[in-house]
C-alpha cells in the first residue's frame, strides 16, 4: 500500500534537508513516483457513491474491461460528494492510496438520476471534474455473441460534430476521455492489434422550447480488419456494434482554470 501524502511530504523534506534516508517502503515508493521522461499508462480508479443503482454499477463494470488492465474498481460504496472540499480530500486520499490518476464515481438518486463524475488529478489533487447525467444506455452484455475487447487493445477513438471544437467545456472533456481510454502510450501501431473503435457524437437538442444543449452519443464497435476485396494492400475495417454505448449530457464542471 502507498504511503499517506503526509508520509511522502514528510519523506521528501527530510531527504532535501539532507536528513537520514526514509524508510525501505516509502523510498521505493518516492522512486516509484518520479517525474518519468515517458510516462506509462494512466490508472483509472472506479467507485460507488453514497447511492448506486444497478444500472450505474453495470457502467462501471463495461469501463473496467474497456480500460483493463489499467482500472482498479472498488465494490463498497462511499460517501462522497465530489463537489464539496470534503468529497475532495476523500477523492485525492484514496486516488493516492490506490496509485491513480483518472477516477469515476457512479451515483443515483431524485435529484441526479443516472449521475457519473469523471475526472483526474495531478500531483495527488484534483484537476479536473466532469458530471454527466446519462439519458440512455446499453451494455456489453446487450450484445452477446460478439468477441470480448483484448486485454491491454487501444481503441481508435473519433469524436464528430463542429461542438467539439467550439464548445470550450466538450473541448476539455474531450482531452479528459482520451486520457481515460487512450492506455499505454505507443510510437507505431500493429493493425492487427485494433480491434475496437469508440466513436463520441455531440450535437445540440432542444426539449420543450428550452434552450439548446449538447448531447453526446457514444458508440462502441468491433472491428474486424479483412482483405480489401478490390487488391489494396491495406486490409478494409468491418464494423459491428458491441457496446458499451451511451448518451449522455454534462451537468456540472470544474476544470482548472
Amino acid at each position: 500500500m502507498a504511503p499517506t501524502p503526509h508520509q511522502a511530504k514528510t519523506a521528501k523534506a527530510k531527504l532535501i534537508a539532507g536528513g537520514k534516508q526514509p524508510k525501505a517502503r516509502i523510498a521505493r515508493y518516492l522512486k516509484k513516483t518520479e517525474p518519468q521522461l515517458v510516462e506509462g499508462a494512466k490508472i483509472s480508479l472506479l467507485l460507488k457513491g453514497i447511492r448506486c443503482s444497478d444500472s450505474m454499477a453495470t457502467v462501471l463494470k463495461d469501463m473496467r474491461s474497456v480500460q483493463s488492465p489499467h482500472s482498479k474498481m472498488l465494490s463498497k460504496n462511499n460517501v462522497i460528494v465530489p463537489f464539496d472540499d470534503a468529497g475532495q480530500q476523500s477523492l485525492e486520499f484514496l486516488t493516492t492510496k490506490n496509485d491513480a490518476t483518472l477516477f469515476a464515481l457512479a451515483s443515483h438518486n431524485k435529484k441526479r438520476p443516472n449521475n457519473l463524475v469523471m475526472g483526474r488529478t495531478f500531483d495527488r489533487r484534483i484537476l479536473d471534474m466532469v458530471e454527466i447525467g446519462i439519458l440512455q444506455y446499453r451494455s456489453v452484455n446487450d450484445f452477446p455473441g460478439l468477441p470480448k475487447k483484448r486485454l491491454g487493445s487501444k481503441p481508435l477513438l473519433q469524436f464528430v460534430g463542429d461542438l467539439w471544437v467550439s464548445d470550450v467545456n466538450l473541448k476539455r472533456l474531450q482531452n479528459l476521455l482520451v486520457d481515460f481510454y487512450r492506455g499505454d502510450p505507443v510510437d507505431s501501431l500493429v493493425l492487427s492489434g485494433l480491434d475496437h473503435v469508440m466513436v463520441f457524437t455531440a450535437a445540440e437538442t432542444s426539449v420543450g422550447g428550452q434552450e439548446a444543449y449538447p448531447i453526446i452519443h457514444q458508440r462502441t464497435y468491433y472491428m474486424k480488419l479483412k482483405k480489401d476485396p478490390q487488391g489494396g494492400k491495406a486490409p478494409v475495417p468491418y464494423l459491428t456494434p458491441s457496446g458499451p454505448d451511451m448518451d449522455f449530457k454534462i451537468r456540472r464542471t470544474q476544470f482548472a482554470s
